[in-house]
């Protein structure tokens, strides 16, 4: 190839490339297909604990990701929702990043409503408290102590899905959905003081600090970033958003590949790696 072609390559303006990525990036989206997702054993474990539960029993659903985070974080969100409210499973749910109260009751409003489920019978929103430390310890002594009313500012004990239904011992898991520092508060707290099963999706970039818990068993199982969430989805038999974005991740990922390679063998071919 002639030198002043590597040279154009080398001065390419970089907005060239940063066009071509957004492309590839949003194209895949619009377009089905199907890309290969391994399913791992830290995320079929949630699973299987979700699918293993009756009809009717109370599982613990608490999320804490805000707009910034929700790309990664609502499509698994959604994905476990869908999962319990499929199953019968009667669902509270908690959003202790402020940022985010209004997304999360959003979420769990329109996902409870594709199954046609009852506010109070099916599901209940406890809502938002500062504090995260000290209202997890609470709900570990009482759910009633940080939250002697819902959301929506009704008793719990006027919640026909609140009878009988007092602390973590009456859940059969948590499933924390979680992109802040505070999953460490559910770690330490609702499974090291009060030995409630929990499990944890988190942002991808998080995902490897939580793989030490998963081996210690404090865990019972993973879901990292939208990969994680992409492997739900295809578990419960509902390719969503998740496996759509995965297709977009992977052809940007190799389009970066390719201008990494070329980028490399420009510079050479043009003669600026002999100079340097």
């Amino acid at each position: 190839m002639p030198n002043d072609i590597w040279n154009t390559l080398m001065n390419l303006d970089r907005r060239w490339v940063y066009l071509v990525i957004g492309l590839v990036t949003f194209l895949p989206i619009l377009v089905t297909v199907d890309t290969p997702v391994q399913i791992t054993s830290e995320v079929k474990s949630v699973f299987d604990r979700v699918e293993s539960l009756p009809e009717g029993t109370v599982i613990m659903v608490p999320m804490e990701y805000s707009p910034d985070t929700m790309a990664e974080l609502q499509p698994m969100a959604r994905a476990v929702l869908r999962h319990c409210f499929s199953k019968g499973l009667k669902v509270i749910s908690t959003a202790l990043q402020i940022q985010g109260v209004l997304l999360i009751e959003q979420d769990l409003r329109t996902v409870a409503n594709e199954f046609d489920k009852v506010y109070g019978e099916d599901y209940v929103f406890l809502g938002y408290k500062p504090y995260p430390d000290i209202v997890i310890l609470n709900m570990g002594e009482n759910f009633r102590l940080p939250f002697p009313n819902d959301y929506y500012d009704n008793d719990l004990d006027d919640l026909p899905m609140m009878a009988g239904v007092s602390n973590y011992s009456s859940v059969a898991c948590i499933v924390n959905i979680n992109a802040t520092s505070g999953v460490d508060s559910w770690i330490n707290y609702a499974n090291g003081r009060y030995k409630a099963d929990l499990a944890l999706g988190v942002t991808a970039v998080i995902a490897t600090d939580y793989y030490a818990f998963l081996q210690s068993g404090q865990i019972f199982g993973l879901m990292g970033g939208l990969k994680g969430a992409a492997e739900y989805e295809r578990l419960i038999g509902r390719k969503g958003v998740a496996n759509k974005a995965m297709t977009s991740v992977s052809v940007a990922h190799v389009f970066i590949i390719l201008f990494i390679i070329i980028g490399n063998v420009a510079f050479f071919a043009s003669g600026r790696g002999k100079r340097a």
